[in-house]
């Protein structure tokens, strides 16, 4: 069996385990528990019989029903940078933690697309995808526009500032003032800042997410109990478990990884040193400990977490009267010891800027960059054989057709199974070989019981994005 020799380092509960292999025990997976607080090691069982890991085998109709039940693809209509995307999501929490967001902005031309990986559960990431954008894109504005949005919003007129693509949450109306009371104090700030300063693209990303995050943060005393692609530019903000990598290629399709950024977290070593820092060196063994903020917190910037960013004071007020102690976090001296603040990369597109793939940590786990890098390339050479050949243009030379239709031969050995990119990386990560898709793999990992499939992977969203290179290539933009 596949899982049997697999060894995992999970969280439950925030809390490190360490698996032994399966086939140790026939009866349970023993794991050894390090309670951070006490210092004591101890056994955790968790119930993954022989019978309840053998569950029956999947098909591979089956298996490919479960990959593309989140899958979406959309050509977008407006003549921009981008001309189309994939995305998909695939669930190992229930519910899924992952969400994913793409929109387009109304009163500025622009495509605003995000992942947004949550812990702990999925409200916050699902608040994210909803707020984020509208933050964004009130900072690309100029004074005029804000002033009429603000002066509508006043009067309780209604405005829209993006329009989401396949859209699959709404805030409860409760919280729907709460949330517009806040964004109207954003868009006054807008105000105030923008005559002080020129439009710098970092500055804004930068402005939105911090100034978003505080509200957060104020919201929850109150109420007890990216990426922007405009002309041939790329914004690409990022703050927590999040990776982006971008590719240029050529009509050979020849594909090399461009642009990435690293992860917030122990792996980065520049992260490690900025929060090291930031701190007191009395505290230099105790912010980083078992390779996580405070013992506790793997990314080390992040949305909400308000409990490692108030004051013990507020903790104590707001905090512990519902959770209980256990909301302080051990070591905690001099807050706050996480930030909402972004890495911020402002890119200018050029043609031979083929795709861009934004994902959360669950394909990273199981994907390099430049094996992901190599499976879209090969995608988009593939994909052209799974519709019937059509002539791009009008009045094409004999030359220029006969290269597509030797790209089209080459392309039949490339042919997918999925027409969408982001499910040909998904079934590549969960099945992949170096002899290619085995069908067992993919099998036993999709139909894991819920109690032990977080032990294997983690929830799983990713968004392949194309630019238009007519476009890019165009002397009319800049």
């Amino acid at each position: 069996m596949f899982i049997e020799n697999v060894y995992k380092l999970s969280v439950l509960n925030r809390v490190p385990f360490v698996c032994f292999p399966l086939n140790l025990f026939k009866s349970s997976k023993i794991c050894l528990k390090w309670n951070v607080s006490t210092n004591v090691v101890c056994y955790h069982s968790i119930s993954t019989s022989s019978q309840a890991l053998r569950q029956t085998k999947l098909t591979p109709q089956e298996v490919t029903t479960i990959l593309r039940t989140n899958e979406f693809s959309l050509e977008i209509e407006n003549h921009t940078s981008v001309k189309s995307y994939d995305s998909n999501q695939l669930p190992s929490n229930k519910p899924i933690e992952d969400t994913r967001c793409e929109a387009k902005c109304l009163l500025t031309t622009g495509v605003l697309l995000g992942v947004f990986d949550g812990h702990g559960g999925a409200a916050c990431a699902q608040v994210l995808s909803k707020r984020l954008f509208d933050y964004i894109a009130a900072t690309l504005l100029p004074d005029q526009l804000i002033s009429d949005c603000l002066a509508r919003l006043e009067s309780q007129e209604p405005i829209q500032l993006v329009e989401s693509y396949n859209d699959k949450f709404d805030i409860v109306g409760e919280l729907k003032q709460l949330y517009l009371n806040s964004f109207k104090s954003f868009l006054k700030q807008l105000l105030s800042s923008q005559k002080e300063q020129q439009f710098e693209m970092k500055h804004m990303l930068v402005n939105a997410f911090l100034s978003l995050d505080q509200h957060i943060s104020q919201e929850a005393q109150l109420k007890q109990g990216g990426n922007h692609l405009n002309m041939k530019t790329l914004g690409v903000g990022l703050s927590g478990n999040y990776t982006f990598f971008s590719a240029c290629g050529n009509q050979t399709q020849n594909f090399v990884l461009t642009r990435q950024i690293v992860e917030h977290n122990t792996d980065n070593v520049r992260e490690v040193e900025r929060i090291l820092n930031e701190h007191p060196k009395n505290e230099r063994d105790t912010v980083i400990r078992m390779e996580r903020l405070l013992g506790q917190l793997a990314p080390l910037r992040a949305f909400g977490d308000v409990r490692y960013k108030w004051s013990k004071e507020l903790l104590q007020k707001y905090v512990v009267p519902h959770v209980g102690e256990q909301a302080l976090a051990p070591n905690y001296f001099t807050p706050p010891y996480l930030t909402a603040q972004p890495d911020v990369i402002h890119y200018r597109l050029t043609p031979r800027d083929r795709f861009l793939i934004l994902a959360t940590d669950g394909l990273w786990d199981l994907l390099s960059p430049l094996q992901a890098v190599r499976l879209v390339g090969e995608h988009m050479s593939g994909k052209v054989t799974l519709r019937p050949l059509q002539l791009p243009r009008k009045h094409m030379k004999l030359s220029e057709i006969n290269e597509l239709l030797i790209a089209r031969q080459e392309g039949l050995s490339l042919k997918p199974l999925d027409s969408n990119a982001a499910t040909h990386l998904l079934r590549h990560a969960l099945g992949g070989t170096e002899y290619g898709i085995e069908h067992s793999k993919i099998a036993q990992l999709l139909s894991m019981p819920q109690e032990v499939v977080r032990l294997f992977r983690d929830d799983i969203t990713i968004t392949v994005v194309y630019f238009d290179s007519d476009y890019l290539r165009s002397p009319n933009v800049r």
